[in-house]
Parts: C-alpha cells; sequence; structure tokens
C-alpha cells in the first residue's frame, strides 16, 4: 500500500513492516505508539526504521495514519501510571517522620 511519510510515497505492506521491526527494541513510550505482533513501539521509532529518514523529517501523526491503514493497532497517548492512593493526614505525617522502631 502506497502510504506518505515526510512528503515521500513509500509502498509497504505489513509484513515489510513486521520484518524490518523483528530484533529491534522498542523504547520507552513517551507519545503514540504502535502495536507490531506482541510488541509496542513509539511511532517516531518505527518511523525511523521503516523510512530510514531522521525522526525530525517526519510527525508521529503521519506515521499513525499510515500504519492504520496497514492495519495495526496505533495509541495516541500512553497508558497513564496508576496513582498512589492518598494517605490520611495523621498517615501522612508518621511516614514521613518514621516509626520509633527505626531510631
Amino acid at each position: 500500500m502506497r502510504c506518505v511519510i515526510a512528503n515521500y510515497a513509500f509502498d509497504l505492506t505489513a509484513n515489510e513492516v513486521k520484518e524490518a521491526m523483528s530484533g529491534v527494541k522498542p523504547e520507552p513510550i513517551t507519545g503514540p505508539s504502535v502495536r507490531i505482533g506482541r510488541r509496542t513501539y513509539p511511532a517516531m521509532q518505527v518511523g525511523a526504521v521503516i523510512t530510514r529518514q531522521d525522526r525530525r523529517d517526519f510527525t508521529a501523526g503521519e506515521v499513525v495514519r499510515a500504519m492504520k491503514r496497514l492495519g495495526f493497532t496505533c495509541d495516541l497517548a500512553p497508558a497513564p501510571a496508576p496513582e498512589a492512593a492518598p494517605l490520611d493526614p495523621v498517615a501522612a505525617a508518621a511516614a514521613a517522620l518514621g516509626s520509633p522502631e527505626d531510631s
């Protein structure tokens, strides 16, 4: 399928993308991501690998749009980290001061 990334047309197939990304270790996800096989890659990393261009030459949106057309699952933002349950004021003070056994 013809996809335009960074104003260049690329003829890509899902198998070619899977093959290009095999053996590539995913970087930490901080923005849009693409699920390829059992791994989730940052969209910018996928774009850099499949186009062999500098990451400044294209946007994550271009990569996500192309990968969706090829049938890959894409997420626009990383899953938020679960927040810790807030402590009541007494428990927070006790945690800050430590217990008598710590002395």
